[in-house]
């Protein structure tokens, strides 16, 4: 029986990833003129982590199951990780337990009526709830508005919901929609990263990051830098069809709405007495006299 982890290659690229990223002045070492490879190496990584070259070596390779949590955080300390990559390290490791090894297409679970109330509830700002594919799961009338684009997208007709991913990636339209596409295409991609390593074994997930590896060379690109992500929340840009441009602050939120699931709600809040303020308050009345209009019975 085959006991190595399905996520080894995840952690093999991540911990080489981020080796290649240190300097060796950064932790006290001569940089010489006779490396072959950028950044650490790793009996060099060893030494720093205070374990042995073996070892280490095997970690790298994917070996990480039952590695306990200090020797984690010491290979961590050793990476300079920042505290989402530490995160994501144990993920990995958690992820790498042989009880998990199971493909399967986790369970769509619907909200719950008092999510759909309170996201109804807002009025001056976008909310929306999304998962870990970063799948639009529900949104209030102005979320929708506000992501008319999204919502159109032939991406999101040939899959049945709205997708960041798959519209940031595989729609042209998106360049126009987000005004700092670069940026948010690296959150895009770092924030699907975060959710692999969470949910290595989860089907449709695999999917979506075969996908769009096939279709989006600059997905491929960012996917392979293995950078992380698990906040949601900033300053974004965005060129609407109806009101045109807008700039909004957005922070996200976990939202533990049935037992097992764990999804983000995310409002998107213009800064009061500003024209995008304006904007917003324009698309909300275009908003909801695209409801009227939807309600009338046709003649």
């Amino acid at each position: 029986m085959d006991n190595q982890p399905e996520n080894r290659a995840d952690i093999r690229d991540f911990l080489a990833s981020r080796r290649a990223k240190i300097r060796p002045e950064q932790v006290g070492l001569p940089a010489g003129s006779r490396r072959r490879v950028p950044g650490l190496r790793r009996e060099e990584v060893a030494v720093l982590a205070g374990v042995s070259t073996e070892w280490y070596a095997r970690l790298e390779k994917g070996n990480i199951s039952g590695v306990s949590d200090d020797v984690l955080k010491a290979v961590a300390r050793a990476l300079h990780l920042n505290d989402e990559e530490c995160l994501y390290l144990f993920e990995l490791a958690r992820a790498a337990r042989p009880m998990r090894r199971t493909h399967s297409r986790r369970k769509e679970v619907g909200l719950p009526l008092p999510v759909h109330w309170l996201l109804d509830s807002v009025t001056m700002s976008a909310a929306l709830v999304r998962n870990g594919r970063l799948d639009i799961v529900a949104s209030n009338a102005l979320g929708r508005a506000l992501h008319a684009p999204i919502f159109a997208s032939d991406t999101t007709a040939a899959n049945g919901h709205a997708n960041f991913a798959r519209f940031h990636f595989l729609d042209p339209a998106a360049r126009e929609f987000f005004v700092d596409w670069d940026a948010g295409a690296a959150a895009t991609a770092a924030l699907l990263r975060a959710e692999a390593g969470r949910e290595p074994n989860d089907r449709s997930l695999r999917e979506l990051v075969g996908e769009l590896s096939t279709l989006s060379p600059e997905f491929r690109t960012l996917w392979a830098s293995h950078d992380i992500r698990f906040r949601h929340e900033g300053t974004k840009r965005l060129r609407h069809p109806v009101v045109g441009e807008l700039e909004l602050t957005y922070q996200s939120l976990a939202l533990t709405a049935s037992p097992g699931v764990v999804n983000d709600v995310s409002f998107y809040t213009a800064e009061p007495g500003t024209t995008h303020e304006e904007r917003i308050k324009l698309l909300t009345s275009w908003a909801a006299t695209a409801v009227s209009e939807a309600a009338k019975p046709n003649n």
